[in-house]
């Protein structure tokens, strides 16, 4: 497969030079091994993915500091140091920090799980000494080269070898294989959940309740579990960087009512269907709820690589008005719709309209299928969703 540039290279090489090291997390399969191995090409490299290089430290992660400590010995300058999968060997990190401190070696540290790094105890995240960055799935910028239709995209996802593939048959194979191996195989494996049934019934209605606002008590009673499982299960989707957590904006000058559950959104949406059970020939609605979707994770993902102070959240009145997306960049508040058609009306601006009046905002959006963007009323423009990137890049992050 030709190699695919990714965006993410820049802030990786903008920390290097800097001379730091990185800790890169991101969902399996969306290219972090592939990037650096091409790109970036460490000077010692040490992956935990297989089985017998894994199996040699484990019980020994002390065998590992003492064979880096021989190899730097060998660099006229610090090298830079590749670890992927470190998550399988938390330990390790306490090693990276030892030779990071000492000036020895700078490190490339990668995973495609947060959790045991997260909730492991003792665990070292290395504060202050690494720039941690997420792989996203392909961007709408990065797939240039693919040129894949919008329907492709929100019935197949972007990750590399999945939208790389012309074969939709071998893409639905792969998509339900990621799943099947992955998620239900691999969780069982790290026995981060007791009934893996009653996980692979969440995991169905999860994937088929992406980006809506959530009700744990209904979740708890259609699985029959309760909803501290249900919670935790969320949670363990999180961790593992399968679901993305939209936050609610709960703060108001009026007495309205605002939401206050999360939405939780899907890495990537091949792996949403497959996880849904859903098949190809699926409604107009349905496929208006996954543009939204989209949207969404091209705005978390796109703004993790701009500045570090922009958050995604939604806002909703209990009495009915929602936004679908915030951005929130240091309490300044940008709204933005998402609409499947291609020449929204000023009905669809309506609430828009009023976010605007009640928190003062200064522009607001529209994001849809139109081909050009247009002024639909004050403070407010229509854009093709294709403007994302360009969006978000014309923010005035700094003003804040």
């Amino acid at each position: 497969m030709t190699y695919i540039p990714r965006l993410i290279e820049n802030n990786i090489q903008q920390a290097l030079k800097r001379g730091k090291s990185i800790l890169l997390l991101g969902a399996r399969q969306t290219g972090k091994t592939t990037l650096i191995q091409h790109q970036i090409h460490p000077d010692i490299s040490y992956s935990f993915a297989r089985a017998n290089i894994r199996q040699r430290y484990e019980q020994n992660p002390a065998l590992l500091e003492s064979e880096l400590e021989e190899q730097i010995k060998t660099y006229t300058k610090p090298p830079l140091i590749f670890i992927d999968e470190v998550q399988k060997i938390p330990r390790v990190m306490d090693i990276a920090q030892h030779l990071i401190d000492s000036k020895s070696a700078q490190f490339i540290l990668t995973g495609s799980s947060a959790r045991k790094l997260i909730t492991g105890k003792e665990i070292n995240l290395l504060p202050g000494r690494v720039v941690s960055l997420t792989m996203s799935p392909l961007l709408h910028d990065e797939m240039k080269i693919l040129n894949p239709s919008l329907q492709d995209v929100l019935l197949y996802g972007t990750l590399p070898s999945i939208i790389s593939e012309s074969d939709k048959t071998i893409r639905e194979t792969d998509l339900y294989s990621y799943v099947t191996t992955y998620l239900e195989e691999e969780i069982r494996a790290e026995a981060l959940v007791r009934r893996i049934g009653n996980f692979s019934r969440f995991l169905e209605i999860a994937a088929s309740e992406a980006g809506k606002q959530l009700n744990f008590t209904r979740l708890s009673q259609d699985i029959g579990i309760s909803d501290t499982t249900v919670a935790n299960y969320y949670q363990i989707l999180e961790d593992c960087l399968i679901t993305i957590r939209i936050d609610p904006i709960t703060n108001g000058s009026t007495k309205r009512r605002l939401i206050k559950s999360p939405k939780y959104l899907f890495f990537d949406l091949g792996i949403r269907r497959a996880c849904a059970n859903e098949g190809v020939q699926l409604p107009q609605k349905i496929l208006g709820d996954l543009f939204e979707h989209y949207v969404g994770n091209e705005l978390v993902f796109r703004s993790q690589l701009i500045s570090p102070h922009i958050k995604v959240k939604y806002w909703r009145d209990a009495a009915g008005p929602e936004i679908d997306y915030v951005l929130d960049i240091a309490n300044r508040y940008v709204p933005i719709e998402v609409k499947w058609s291609d020449q929204p009306s000023s009905a669809d601006a309506r609430h828009l309209k009023r976010f605007i009046e009640e928190y003062d905002a200064q522009e607001a959006y529209i994001i849809c299928r139109t081909p050009q963007r247009y002024k639909i009323a004050d403070k407010i423009k229509v854009i093709p969703w294709q403007e994302i990137g360009l969006l978000l890049q014309n923010l005035d992050v700094e003003k804040n």
